[in-house]
């Protein structure tokens, strides 16, 4: 469960964009206050952090003269105290969250970016402070940690804290697995000495040769499984959220499963074959059977679940064409 690539973040912000612009826009409106242009740093300090207590995504608070220019210190958040405290004298007159502040008499929220400062997607929120003969005094901005953001409101801030646990306990399981994958591969070739022996020898077994494709076989699975574990739940992120992240993990575990089973099926039969007895020939059968039924029922679940997401997808574009 890594963190959010910027596809994902700007896939997330453009199902909740709506979310975040009101969020935002009620949050900055609350909180500027044409006074904020006396205040000293420590004071900005002060109210930033009162806010982020409430807000933990709030990265940077700076503010811009009539022209542009900023005018103070970045004030970090509290959440982000590595943010560098510099900014000061910086002409800021060509971004977005300037011009469109000093157009509007509102609150403006502008499309995500890659940060100067913190090299992570981000979004502005800023506002036109105005003097009493209705100048313009400057823009207050905020700048809003997008992945944060998108957290903070699919209630998933909680669950990020407990991540590193998490990943450190499917390492330790996926470092297990693969141990006795390898330990698998050491006995197959104990095995292959084991074939090669007797054809040195002139004396042939042909059941031997079959002790090496079964370690080879579980191996594979074990490998195949600590493998998926390792890609779904410590490399790649996953948005639990989401059924087609769960529906892909399912699809991947099940599919290891049916080769495996597959494979071992097919070794009954050709040890049955060998010993012309007929032997275990009825449980191979079964077996192939079973892993006909695994793959037929993977096949209905990823039907099912990707028609379900479909449904739902129209039913949301639906509800926000509606209003």
């Amino acid at each position: 469960m890594s963190r959010m690539s910027h596809i994902n973040v700007i896939e997330k912000y453009e199902e909740h964009r709506s979310a975040i612009h009101h969020l935002l826009s009620s949050i900055l409106s609350c909180f500027a206050d044409p006074k904020m242009f006396e205040q000293n740093q420590h004071e900005l300090i002060e109210q930033l952090n009162s806010l982020c207590n409430y807000y933990p995504f709030i990265s940077l608070l700076y503010l811009l003269d009539e022209k542009g220019k900023q005018i103070s210190t970045n004030v970090p958040g509290s959440h982000f105290r590595r943010s560098p405290k510099t900014g000061r004298g910086t002409d800021r007159s060509n971004r977005p969250y300037y011009l469109k502040a000093i157009k509007s008499d509102s609150v403006v929220v502008t499309e995500p970016y890659l940060s100067s400062v913190r090299r992570e997607l981000c979004v502005s929120a800023s506002i036109k402070m105005n003097n009493e003969d209705h100048s313009i005094k400057g823009v207050i901005v905020l700048d809003i940690d997008l992945a944060t953001t998108i957290s903070f409101l699919t209630g998933d801030s909680k669950r990020i804290h407990f991540e590193p646990y998490f990943k450190a306990i499917y390492s330790i399981i996926v470092t297990g697995l693969f141990s006795v994958a390898f330990l698998l591969l050491y006995l197959a070739a104990k095995e292959c000495w084991l074939v090669i022996h007797p054809l040195l020898t002139n004396d042939e077994n042909k059941l031997l040769p079959f002790g090496v494709v079964i370690y080879l076989t579980l191996a594979l699975a074990i490998f195949d499984l600590g493998k998926t574990t390792l890609e779904e739940e410590v490399l790649l992120y996953k948005d639990i959220l989401r059924h087609s992240s769960t529906r892909r993990t399912i699809t991947r575990f099940i599919a290891a499963i049916i080769i495996a089973v597959s494979i071992e099926a097919l070794l009954m039969i050709f040890k049955s074959a060998l010993k012309e007895s007929g032997e275990h020939i009825i449980q191979a059968v079964w077996v192939i059977l079973a892993a006909g039924f695994l793959l037929l029922s993977l096949a209905v679940y990823i039907y099912l679940g990707s028609k379900s997401e479909v449904m739902l997808l129209k039913r949301k574009n639906s509800k926000e064409f509606s209003s």
